[in-house]
């Protein structure tokens, strides 16, 4: 949250206000204090524009749109978890919405072909002119919101001259939330339908084309590059190998050990007595299962070990990117894994403690981030012209 201001996503006094509302390890005062602070901020923005303030109601839903998704991360400890989720990401995506539309060039909402349905995504451009211009294609983690992507790389993006796309894929935000599509691992599926559509549009340029992945992005991205060769640049934030370990790292050995022989039953019956006496940690696994979209937890882990990139590596041809912040907690040790087996052009970027810049995904030198990324895209995209 707090880094996020840096984009205009939260008001540092209005997050500091919310936190101090909130009672240590109770979820519940946790979905309280980040709701009323939305609905505050969003009655401002509504406010705003009915009186014709068009860019105070602009900055005001960013605000309420973030703080509707913080909601969003406890509310699984509710009895009533599927309807507030029903409410708050409605509230969420109808701020986000309103706030595109109100930018000088407006967000443009997008239904993009995949398979027998559509993705929901956004296209934005910095100027109206029509020029074809370099494209950069954002996707999101397992449960980061649209409008946290849209701040971090999106803005960044639009100041440097690029066209910018993020959308909701298989298991993300509206394809989990409102149609029940999960997660799947073979994520070029998804990438080759957005390339194909935004390649008939005459204002992006088919030679400057990019993609981002940010969390677990990291390992759809060179999922995805090992088999779609049309981009110019890939950047993986941080690079993920195998997503299974950061699930595997939270249970004991012995409970491994019988997730490992198969045994469905006893892994199932285990777990449960030791997420009895932890209800956090069954929160969380509640949370981190639902975008895989099995109803076990043995059944969810098996799916994720499919979440690996194991040979495919050496397929990728399009220059790569690979974050690595100190402090890694999700997939410590993985960026220099990928980078080091990765077959092409390539470039490893540090953020440290000392910079403020450590921890998945650098959440508080996000300025700084941007800053190493695009200059190395604007470097990698020049010579590639």
């Amino acid at each position: 949250m707090l880094g996020n201001a840096h984009f205009g996503c939260a008001d540092l006094g209005e997050a500091i206000t919310a936190v101090h509302a909130i009672e240590d390890g109770n979820d519940h005062t946790w979905v309280a204090a980040w709701q009323s602070l939305a609905d505050r901020i969003c009655a401002i923005a509504d406010d705003a524009l009915a009186a014709g303030h068009r860019m105070s109601a602009r900055d005001a839903y960013l605000r309420a749109a973030t703080y509707y998704a913080a909601a969003m991360v406890g509310v699984d400890a509710l009895d009533d978890a599927a309807a507030v989720l029903k409410v708050l990401f409605a509230a969420h995506r109808r701020c986000f919405d309103t706030h595109i539309s109100l930018l000088a060039i407006p967000g443009e909402p997008l239904a993009i072909p995949y398979e027998d349905t559509t993705l929901p995504g956004y296209f934005f451009v910095p100027d109206t002119d029509g020029a074809a211009r370099p494209t950069l294609i954002l996707v999101n983690g397992s449960d980061g919101p649209i409008s946290s992507l849209y701040a971090q790389m999106v803005k960044p993006a639009l100041d440097r001259g690029y066209n910018a796309l993020v959308f909701d894929g298989p298991g993300q935000q509206s394809m989990l939330f409102d149609r029940g599509v999960p997660f799947r691992p073979d994520w070029e599926h998804v990438i080759t339908p957005v390339v194909d559509h935004i390649l008939t549009r005459s204002d992006v340029d088919a030679d400057r084309l990019a993609i981002y992945g940010i969390s677990q992005g990291g390992y759809w991205v060179p999922r995805a590059m090992a088999f779609e060769h049309r981009l110019a640049a890939a950047i993986a934030d941080p690079g993920v190998v195998d997503v299974s370990t950061s699930w595997r790292a939270n249970l004991p050995a012995e409970l491994l050990a019988v997730f490992d022989a198969g045994d469905k039953e006893n892994f199932e019956k285990f777990l449960a007595v030791g997420l009895a006496d932890n209800p956090k940690l069954r929160q969380t696994l509640e949370w981190r299962s639902k975008p895989y979209g099995h109803p076990g937890s043995y059944d969810t882990l098996k799916a994720v070990e499919d979440y690996h990139l194991g040979d495919t590596i050496a397929q990728i041809t399009t220059p790569m990117l690979v974050t690595d912040p100190e402090g890694e907690s999700f997939w410590p040790g993985q960026s220099q894994r990928l980078f080091d087996t990765l077959p092409g052009t390539k470039a490893h970027v540090h953020f440290t403690a000392a910079e403020g810049a450590d921890l998945h995904c650098q959440p508080m030198a996000r300025g700084l981030t941007a800053q190493r990324l695009f200059d190395w895209l604007d470097d990698t995209l020049a010579a590639h012209a």
